[in-house]
């Protein structure tokens, strides 16, 4: 059964637009109720996918100045939905913390992707938007890496050139302008934890520990971590279309924040008491 809210966005012709994005949110993704995707609030970037999709957006932050700027973004391939999944809750959770942190959430970055049937890892062009960031050397390392290490697999295609993409120059001019101290990319399904960057990584994340796989030309991590001196914690959720349990889910948003409280802060020169 339904909600009636949902019944009526997905017939009235008069519904709210919040209204009709909770209806595919709530229709798509793993753990995901009705409830949750109202009390979140997403509104619309000024970002589109290559299909004209909105890529929504979410801004927490506390009443005085932030010590710290985080962004946080799911679905940047479209066939990880826990991913989405778990930036909608973790939305949730920062709208009760108090900390001097101001928190930017992009839980679904490839909309495209994410509502095709079935679902993609790749954009609507067919791109691989976690290696169409213009880290250096892009065109001869991205097509090397494309041509030998993965013989042409087209869910890694990295585009024809960096920033190919609508929803990846969203995210590079989102990074530009909010400057953010962390970069939180949630992923799925290796069960590990990465990190890419200047600073001491976390050692865990509720039950996923660190793995650092490597550095892969046109990643995120690569381009923020490695290039930008931005950190990145790359998280890969045990699975692509389950999320943990919202006991574990609870588990990995403290260990980030103890980790960020810790490590980050001392970085930035800032002081960020974790309330539980």
């Amino acid at each position: 059964m339904i909600p009636a809210a949902l019944a009526w966005c997905l017939w009235a012709p008069g519904a709210y637009a919040q209204d009709r994005t909770c209806a595919e949110f709530y229709a798509r993704l793993p753990n995901v109720s009705w409830a949750l995707c109202q009390g979140v609030q997403l509104q619309a970037s000024e970002g589109r996918s290559v299909r004209g999709r909105t890529i929504y957006v979410r801004d927490v932050q506390p009443e005085s100045p932030p010590r710290l700027r985080v962004l946080v973004v799911g679905g940047i391939h479209g066939d990880e939905l826990s991913s989405a999944s778990v930036a909608l809750h973790w939305i949730r959770l920062a709208q009760g913390s108090q900390e001097p942190i101001h928190w930017r959430f992009i839980p679904a970055l490839n909309p495209d992707g994410l509502f095709d049937k079935p679902a993609r890892r790749v954009n609507a062009n067919g791109v691989d938007l976690n290696r169409n960031f213009p880290t250096p050397n892009w065109e001869r390392d991205a097509a090397y890496y494309w041509e030998v290490r993965t013989r042409k697999d087209p869910r890694r295609w990295p585009g024809r050139r960096p920033l190919s993409e609508p929803e990846s120059v969203y995210l590079h001019d989102e990074m530009q302008r909010f400057k953010p101290n962390l970069i939180v990319s949630i992923h799925a399904p290796y069960g590990v934890l990465d990190f890419d960057g200047p600073t001491e990584p976390p050692r865990r994340l509720g039950r996923l520990y660190l793995d650092q796989v490597g550095i892969f030309p046109g990643s995120l991590g690569n381009y923020g971590g490695v290039h930008k001196g931005m950190p990145v914690v790359t998280i890969e959720l045990p699975s692509a279309l389950l999320t943990p349990r919202n006991v574990e889910i609870q588990r990995m948003w403290d260990d980030l924040r103890d980790w960020m409280g810790v490590t980050l802060a001392g970085a930035a020169g800032a002081s960020v008491a974790i309330q539980r």
